[in-house]
């Protein structure tokens, strides 16, 4: 048998319940997930919430997500208060998991006043995920990678 301090999983013991229930619930309160984002626009009407877009114009014509605004993360301080509404909250994304750039425009957002949230997974996530987008050229689809979404069924988390 392996002990705790042979097993690199509990070398370091889990947080107590109230204290895990604390952590994550706070990671809520700063994350959300690409699909939970796309239902949310796809249920029509006001989601409550702005997606912002913070990569470069390039990235932006290559895909984006459908009525996101684009702004990069370096324009945040010069033009945020023109594109964005301090009363609606934001959620901003970047490429994917392997990038802070919806880290970075999430902090600057916040530093101005905005609420905001960070979609986990950015853009690589919502394509690979099957969900629309636009490009300069119009809207565009992936066909859903089966390692990120179980295929013609929601994930049940």
């Amino acid at each position: 048998m392996v002990t705790d301090t042979e097993n690199p999983v509990l070398r370091v013991a889990p947080a107590a319940p109230a204290e895990a229930a604390a952590h994550f619930r706070a990671s809520l309160a700063f994350h959300a997930d690409v699909s939970d984002v796309a239902a949310a626009l796809a249920a029509g009407g006001d989601p409550g919430f702005v997606v912002v877009d913070s990569r470069s114009t390039e990235s932006w014509e290559q895909g984006h997500v459908p009525g996101a605004v684009h702004l990069p993360t370096a324009l945040i301080p010069a033009q945020a208060e023109r594109l964005l509404d301090k009363a609606v909250p934001v959620v901003t994304y970047c490429w994917g998991p392997g990038c802070n750039g919806a880290t970075r425009a999430a902090l600057a957002l916040a530093e101005l006043g905005y609420q905001v949230k960070e979609m986990l997974g950015g853009f690589e996530y919502w394509a690979r995920e099957g969900f629309g987008y636009e490009t300069w050229q119009g809207g565009a689809r992936r066909e859903t990678d089966p390692l990120t979404a179980p295929a013609g069924a929601e994930c049940g988390c």
